[in-house]
């Protein structure tokens, strides 16, 4: 099915040089929409947005920088605005998990984890609502929580927080930047096989196949795919909502340890 409201429209997608950022970009692109893409890494940032911009309908341009830095995420703001001439959808998809034992963990390791996942989401999305609302035309936004926002996981409570936090925020925002056509919803990806997670455990794609209740670990493009489709006009009447895209682990799961 090709969505629609997606052509000719901003995004600005952070966190976005590999992994489902990269994914969200790669379909988004596809759809005929511009992108802003973000990555802390510029060479990756770069690599992947010349990548997405010769191959598809719409542009993709990088802005590297940290999503976590108030002023870093105003300028990308700014040159969204300046570069396409509006901005229209916002996905704060860039975020860390930091393992470790609760009583363990420092006050520098708390802070690190706030900053990226909570501070960067909310400052990304304040400023693009300000611009979203100077604009007149509404607006979409997709934050991207997590399973972990929703059931509780050994060793990571810090970041568990924080992704919890989102899907309130995802309510809030609803609420108040409704009434300007903005709507604010969210993804609770699961175990999802990237760059980054495959470093995680071993064999992260055979253990997660097992714990899924579908059979299988999830893939960059299942996210990807809800998140083009909450964006498009067809979403228009959804807000203030999480989906998780998990293959059920949220349900009845099992955890790695539970494994014979």
């Amino acid at each position: 099915m090709q969505y629609s409201g997606i052509k000719n429209k901003t995004a600005i997608v952070t966190g976005a040089g590999e992994g489902i950022g990269y994914a969200i970009c790669e379909l988004l692109t596809m759809a005929g929409a511009n992108v802003v893409l973000n990555d802390i890494d510029k060479t990756q940032a770069e690599k992947a947005a010349k990548v997405l911009d010769a191959k598809n309908t719409g542009r993709c341009l990088a802005f590297s920088g940290d999503a976590g830095d108030v002023p870093t995420i105003k300028n990308m703001v700014e040159f969204a605005r300046s570069t396409f001439g509006s901005v229209d959808f916002v996905v704060p998809n860039a975020g860390m998990s930091l393992f470790g034992e609760f009583l363990d963990f420092t006050p520098e390791a708390f802070q690190k984890v706030m900053r990226l996942n909570l501070q960067g989401a909310f400052f990304l999305a304040q400023s693009a609502a300000k611009q979203m609302i100077q604009q007149g035309q509404g607006g979409r936004m997709v934050l991207i929580s997590s399973q972990v926002g929703i059931r509780a996981y050994h060793r990571l409570s810090a970041y568990g927080m924080t992704k919890a936090a989102l899907l309130m925020l995802a309510q809030n925002l609803a609420y108040e930047l409704g009434q300007y056509s903005i709507t604010v919803n969210a993804i609770a990806p699961g175990a999802t096989l990237t760059e980054r997670t495959k470093q995680e455990q071993p064999d992260y794609e055979g253990v997660w196949g097992k714990l899924n209740p579908n059979g299988r670990v999830g893939k960059p493009e299942d996210i990807a795919n809800t998140c083009l489709f909450l964006l498009s006009d067809e979403a228009s009447h959804i807000n203030g909502q999480t989906i998780p895209v998990d293959g059920g682990w949220t349900t009845a799961g099992k955890y790695p340890e539970d494994l014979p």
